[in-house]
């Protein structure tokens, strides 16, 4: 399974982006006969960082199954 990605950019939305004229995340997997298509998007008023952010969601999950 390959996974494709176009590069990455800091704005609200892939609409702001493209009139920013930067190019969206957009992830692209193929599972069986389905593709799968997934924009991210990034705040521009987040106070996280994304290394804060996972680390909650995996303690979250840790707690979760605990």
């Amino acid at each position: 399974m390959q996974t494709t990605a176009t590069a990455p950019y800091k704005g609200a939305s892939p609409a702001t982006a493209a009139q920013d004229g930067r190019e969206p995340l957009v992830l692209r997997k193929r599972i069986g006969s389905t593709r799968y298509t997934v924009n991210v998007n990034f705040s521009n008023i987040s106070t996280e960082t994304l290394e804060e952010k996972l680390l909650r969601l995996i303690e979250r999950e840790v707690d979760k199954n605990a």
